[in-house]
Formats: C-alpha cells, structure tokens, sequence
C-alpha cells in the first residue's frame, strides 16, 4: 500500500495536469504541464525507475512511428501537396456546395489515414479556412465545412492503429499487431465513419451552400516557396504537377502499406516509418536542393515529452489503485457476453475520455484490460471497443482529444467563431448514436469472421 501522501500528490498532479492542458494560458505547449506532472507523481513515490524504463520501451516505437508520419506530412508540405490537393479538391466541387463538402470529408478522412488525425486537423483546417475566406463564406456557412471536417478527421483514427499514438501505445500494452488490429476494426470502423458523414450530412444540410463561385485554382509547384492554395493560374501548371503528385501519394501509400506488412511478420514498425520519412527527405534533397535542417525545426518533439509524461502520471494513478478499481466495478460486466462487454467499455471509455481527455481514458482502461484476466479474443474485443470510445465516443465535449483542442484554438486564432455551445448542439445529436453503431458493427463483424 501507498503512503496517503502519495496517493493525494498523484491524484492531484493528474487533476492540475488535465486543467492546465484544458485552459492552456498563454498558448502553452500541452507538453509542459504533462511534464511537471509527470515529475510530480514520480517525486511521490508512485513510479519507480523500473517503471520509467517500462514506460520507455511502450511509448518511444509509437512516438517515433508518429514523428516519422509527420516528417513526411512537413516534406510534402514544403513541396506543395496539400495546397495542390486543396486545389484538386475545389476543381472537382465543379461549383458545387454540396460536392464541396463531401469532398472535405473525404479529404479529411484521407489525411488521418496517410497521416495522424492531430496531422490531419493540422494540414486540413488552415487549408479549409483559406479556401472558405476565398469564396467568401458567412460564418454560419462556413461551420459546417470545418466541424464535419474536424469530426471525421478525428474519428478517422479508429479504423487504424496507426493514425493515432495513443492507440498505437495500447496496442503495445495489449500485444496485438497492427496488422490483427486493422483486420478486426477496419470495416466497422469505416461503417462508423459512413454513418457519421451521413448524419452530419442531415444536421448541417441547410447551411451548405448549393453553388459556390468556381474558379480555376491551381498552384504552381516553385522550389523553396510557400504556396497559396488559391492561386489563380493557368490550368497547364496545375496539370504539370499532377505527375510528382501522384508519385508523392503512391509513395506514401506504399510506406503505409509497408507498416502493416512489417507488424504482419514481426518487423519494427517505427524502422519502417523512419525508412520512409527519410527516403522521401533525400529525394528532396537531390531533387529539389532543400536542406533537411528545416525539418528538423518543424518537428514537434514535444509529442515524445507528451506521451511520455502522460503514461507516467496514468501509470502512476494505476500503482495507487485506480486500475484495480475499475477491475473490481467492471469485470462482472465484461466476462458477461460480447455484446455487452463491447457496449460497456466503449461506452465507460467514451465518458472517461470526455471528462478527463482521451489519452488517459484509453491507457487507464487498457491497463484495466490487461489485469482482467479475460479470454484473448474478449480482451481484444474489449480493446478494440476502447478504440472506439475513445476516438469516437470522446468527440462529444471538445476536450474529449488533443486534435479538438488544437482545432478550437485554429479557429480562434483565424477569427472564425465556433463556441462550445454549437459545437455540444452538434456532436450531441451525431457522437452518441455514432458510438452505439459502430460498437454494433464491430460486435457482429467480429461474430462473423472471428468467433469460432
């Protein structure tokens, strides 16, 4: 047993950690207050050194997985993919509000799959704001571009383990493949997805503009220059760089590929990620003449100091005996049928993260999952329902994810008004029969292919 001492400096440090990331004073990096919480509870006594070293070997192949994906974001960044992708997106809308939409979601939900949903809200929304000011949209029209886009590029995550790093760090506690695990949740995750496009579609419907002024935008691809999405400029230099942007997008999608294929045979997945990022850094290099040093600059090394310092604190909530708790209140519950275990954790896990944010909602249940003593197929089961509540399920209040919190403070720094009130009047009506469904979906896929 823990001194009482101990036991108030971690609660309270996991408390003043999850405020301080909320409210965020003065812009601060959410890192910073992670760290001195992490700090605090390891001073307590809580964590040991063994289990920062513990903590080490589950968390840094998830960061440097993520860190690698955002490298390639920041080099076809620098050459002018988004920009040309926002462009392409445009051209096919042909004038159409509702085409343009729909286009957004796609381009959203693409972004979280070739990258990471934090990524996605990151390359998607300054592109969606430009494109939005440029033809020059009422506030009330623009809402509906950006938050469905935010939605799904969020909930994007669940399909596949690799596009989030949270999921990335349980499926190392759990010791489930990427591979097994996007067999398992790949379709009901898209269901998900396809059922939360449409009612958004249903909630929003009236606000999308029907026709929107077209233009012929393009961007012309110039070494070592920033793009404007919305350039106007002949449609010969646009179809120029169809070619390299293509080759960009195969590229990307064979090291996306190649993640899957190295955890089918037992490869590190971070090697491979860093294989990738760095290939395509010494392509342009040689091609293009452009220093790596940029790169270098644009990381977020932060997202390491993050995580890290955020299992410390979960793991040290989990030594004073938060996770025996929920073993003691939940196991009944889960041992009960698939259905219902599904259902339970998605849900338990979609209210935690709401309240206290949906990286410790996701660690502290997985921890629990692990000490449950469960059937490996209902333990997977149940996981991949934590998945679920904890991407989708947490969209409801927007500190339910880090990307939320990033996406608010966007729109806040682009003057585009969007307060708490309409986005709950929105996420209230879509997340909760989203959640539900895709835990439905999930419990009769795996009925289908995978309970023998």
């Amino acid at each position: 047993m823990y001194h009482h001492l101990t036991v108030i400096v971690t609660i309270t440090a996991f408390i003043l950690t999850m405020v301080m990331i909320f409210i965020r004073p003065k812009n601060m990096n959410e890192a910073i207050p992670a760290a001195i919480g992490a700090v605090l509870v390891f001073l307590s006594g809580s964590v040991s050194t063994g289990d920062l070293l513990d903590i080490s070997s589950k968390v840094t192949g998830a960061a440097i997985t993520i860190i690698a994906t955002i490298v390639m974001a920041i080099v076809l960044e620098s050459i002018g993919f988004f920009s040309w992708t926002a462009a392409l997106m445009l051209k096919l809308s042909k004038g159409s509000g509702y085409r343009l939409y729909w286009n957004t979601l796609l381009l959203c939900f693409l972004m979280t799959l070739f990258f990471n949903n934090d990524g996605s809200i990151l390359i998607t929304t300054p592109i969606l704001i430009l494109i939005l000011n440029n033809l020059k949209l009422k506030n009330s029209q623009k809402i509906p571009f950006l938050l469905s886009g935010a939605l799904i590029a969020t909930a994007s995550s669940a399909p596949i383990g690799v596009s989030n790093i949270v999921n990335l760090i349980a499926l190392k506690i759990i010791g489930m493949d990427l591979y097994m695990q996007t067999e398992m949740m790949f379709v009901p995750g898209v269901l998900g997805l396809l059922f939360l496009s449409y009612l958004l579609y249903l909630v929003f419907k009236k606000n999308i503009p029907a026709q929107i002024r077209f233009h012929s935008y393009s961007i012309p691809l110039q070494k070592n220059r920033p793009f404007h999405p919305l350039q106007q400029n002949s449609e010969s230099l646009f179809d120029q760089q169809k070619k390299l942007m293509i080759k960009m997008l195969i590229f990307v999608l064979i090291v996306r590929i190649s993640l899957f294929v190295a955890s089918f045979i037992g490869i590190s997945v971070s090697l491979v990620a860093v294989c990738g990022s760095l290939i395509l850094l010494i392509w342009r290099w040689m091609y293009l003449k452009v220093n790596p040093k940029d790169v270098l600059k644009k990381i977020p090394w932060h997202i390491l100091i993050f995580a890290f310092s955020m299992y410390v604190i979960i793991f040290g909530l989990h030594n004073i005996g938060l996770t025996a708790f929920l073993i003691e209140n939940l196991k009944p519950l889960v041992n009960d049928s698939f259905l219902h275990a599904s259902l339970t954790m998605g849900v338990i896990t979609a209210f935690l993260s709401n309240i206290f944010n949906n990286h410790p909602a996701l660690m502290v249940s997985t921890l629990a999952l692990t000490e449950m003593g469960l059937d490996p197929l209902i333990m997977k089961t149940v996981y991949l329902a934590n998945i679920i509540g904890s991407d989708v399920g947490s969209l409801i209040l927007p500190i339910g994810t880090l990307a939320t919190l990033i996406w608010m403070h966007i729109l806040k720094k682009s003057k585009i008004k969007i307060t708490w009130v309409e986005y709950i009047k929105v996420t209230l009506i879509v997340i909760p029969p989203t959640l539900v469904f895709t835990l439905i979906s999930l419990y009769l896929w795996l009925l289908l292919f995978f309970v023998k």
